[in-house]
């Protein structure tokens, strides 16, 4: 894999940008794609179009990743200066406690708390403590010192670091949907014959909400959602299935809990891979959904399809992917977006 596809990763997986404040992401996408399309524009959302070819003939293509991630929001600050949240979109309770993160745009440094074990009575330490029983201790001594900090409405991210280990293995946080503008920022630095909309959508963890007005915008005849996607290549119980495994290409699925992919679509995309020699899998679990959800309901309806990342421990501070999954999702989506193009240029 080019080592300017694992750079984008690794800076996109530091930045700050939960549903709602993808800023900072945008910005570095924006700059990034500036000279791989013909035409940038955000819409009143925040949704970032990378437009290339507009004018050709033949099917309207869209690509969509999305920008935000799962975090925490501050809400209030107590008395003794210790910051309440809200979740942002779909996290466990149990990957919360004790873990660092960064407060608002000053990035003020942060730990996750609740009442220690040593406190905690026989049946409190047998439940998971609640999310609305925890809060983040940024080390102020009351709550005059923390509003000087932080405020309501200040976003949270978990302060993991992007780092590679193991074998040909990447860890960082955000990798739902880093991973997915990774390939998409790559893909627009091929040349097609046919128009192709690369959106960096919004607010995808809290309802598909930028997917929905951007497909609408673009009127697309044809769309790939690119995305991370759980792998749960991990010990299992008896009967449970991995829904993909790490180093087996990209998955491909032909349903999720949002929607039914193409058929033909997902034969084209198969074939495809089999022709340029690119390893991929199926998703074989059907749960969750991503931006195919609103984009394939837009208007009269479009012709979607998934093509995703496998990621470990995704929704979680820190996810882990492969590099080599990663380099073969990049392959994989400029060999279909040029063969979609070159179907319909008769």
């Amino acid at each position: 894999m080019a080592s300017d596809a694992l750079e984008t990763l690794a800076a996109l997986s530091e930045l700050p940008g939960i549903s709602g404040q993808e800023g900072a992401v945008r910005a570095y996408l924006r700059e990034r794609a500036a000279a791989r399309a013909d035409e940038l524009r955000t819409d009143a959302l925040g949704n970032l179009f990378a437009v290339k070819g507009a004018g050709k003939p033949g099917p309207r293509i869209l690509l969509a990743a999305h920008m935000d991630e799962i975090g925490l929001i501050v809400t209030s600050v107590d008395d003794d200066g210790f910051v309440r949240f809200r979740k942002v979109g779909g996290i466990d309770d149990r990957v919360l406690l004790a873990k660092a993160v960064h407060v608002g745009q000053k990035r003020v440094p942060g730990v996750i708390g609740s009442k220690p074990i040593h406190l905690q009575s026989p049946g409190e330490r047998t439940k998971v403590v609640p999310a609305d029983e925890m809060y983040i201790d940024i080390g102020a001594k009351d709550k005059a010192e923390a509003q000087r900090l932080v405020e309501p409405g200040d976003a949270v991210t978990f302060a993991t670091s992007f780092g590679e280990f193991g074998e040909g293995m990447v860890k960082g946080k955000a990798f739902d949907d880093r991973a997915g503008c990774t390939v998409l920022l790559e893909a627009l630095a091929g040349e097609y014959d046919a128009p192709v909309y690369g959106v960096f959508t919004v607010q995808e963890e809290i309802g598909l909400r930028g997917a929905r007005v951007a497909a609408y915008a673009v009127e697309p005849d044809v769309a790939l959602v690119l995305e991370g996607t759980p792998a749960a290549d991990i010990p299992l119980e008896e009967g449970e299935t991995s829904s993909t495994v790490l180093g087996r290409g990209p998955a491909l699925s032909f349903m999720d809990g949002s929607s039914i992919a193409d058929r033909e679509l997902v034969q084209t995309i198969i074939r495809v891979a089999e022709r340029e020699g690119i390893p991929w899998q199926w998703r074989r679990t059907q749960g969750g959904g991503n931006d195919a959800g609103a984009i394939h309901l837009s208007k009269a309806g479009v012709r979607t399809a998934s093509i995703s990342v496998p990621c470990r421990y995704i929704h979680t501070p820190c996810a882990v992917l492969h590099k080599e999954d990663l380099r073969n999702t990049i392959r994989l989506v400029q060999a279909v977006v040029a063969e979609l193009a070159s179907q319909r240029r008769a």
